[in-house]
């Protein structure tokens, strides 16, 4: 059935400065535990902890630029350009290079019992 979902939860934000979350899908927002569809807000000098996931992750930056950090490779993610991070891959995001806006997707939803932060 179909549903709107007018407004969306602000969630906190791990990372070494204050970054909004506004999910719209998701554990907390909508309760759907099979997907998360969040807009991120970073500012520039942004960086988050790595992680290994237990959940895939797609980002599709709208502005600015993503950068993504795993073992093999860092990528840096134009606006018009996405990224997809499979479950169980070691993965660091931040935006060195000025603010970003972003769409982010994750399979199962996210969950801050199922991100596995470095150091957590």
């Amino acid at each position: 059935m179909a549903r709107l979902i007018a407004d969306p939860t602000l969630v906190r934000a791990a990372g070494s400065l204050p970054k909004v979350i506004e999910e719209f899908v998701g554990r907390v927002n909508t309760g759907d535990h099979e997907i998360s569809l969040a807009v991120m807000e970073s500012p520039a000098g942004w960086e988050e902890p790595g992680q290994t996931p237990e959940f895939s992750e797609y980002s599709l930056v709208l502005e600015g630029v993503l950068r993504v950090e795993t073992k093999t490779r860092t990528i840096e993610v134009e606006a018009g350009q996405a990224v997809a991070v499979a479950a169980g891959e070691w993965v660091r995001y931040g935006t060195p290079h000025g603010p970003c806006r972003y769409v982010a997707v994750c399979c199962p939803a996210f969950s801050p019992e199922t991100v596995h932060r470095d150091g957590g």
